[in-house]
């Protein structure tokens, strides 16, 4: 289990559940997310991108790639923020 873990693998499993999560979602967004595919990738993006930097942590990669999947989560967060805001101030149609 620890090499598992330690190796990264386990990181990858959580990625590819939310993939699978992803295209379930896109399959059935008129029922269950009721927003556009943009929204569903700004929703989910900052955590994948969190996940990507905890395995190159785990691996050994270079603290610069680390770094560079953090940063870009931040924004990708930031955007969902602000998109769920204003999904939820604009007036019904």
């Amino acid at each position: 289990m620890q090499d598992f873990i330690l190796s990264g693998q386990a990181i990858d499993v959580v990625l590819l559940v939310i993939v699978i999560e992803f295209v379930i979602l896109v399959a059935l967004r008129r029922k269950v997310w009721k927003r556009t595919v943009v929204d569903l990738i700004f929703a989910l993006m900052p955590g994948a991108l969190l996940l990507i930097a905890v395995r190159f942590a785990l691996t050994g990669a270079d603290w610069t790639w680390i770094a560079l999947a953090i940063a870009l989560s931040f924004p990708f967060h930031l955007i969902d923020l602000v998109r769920r805001h204003q999904s939820e101030t604009a007036p019904p149609q």
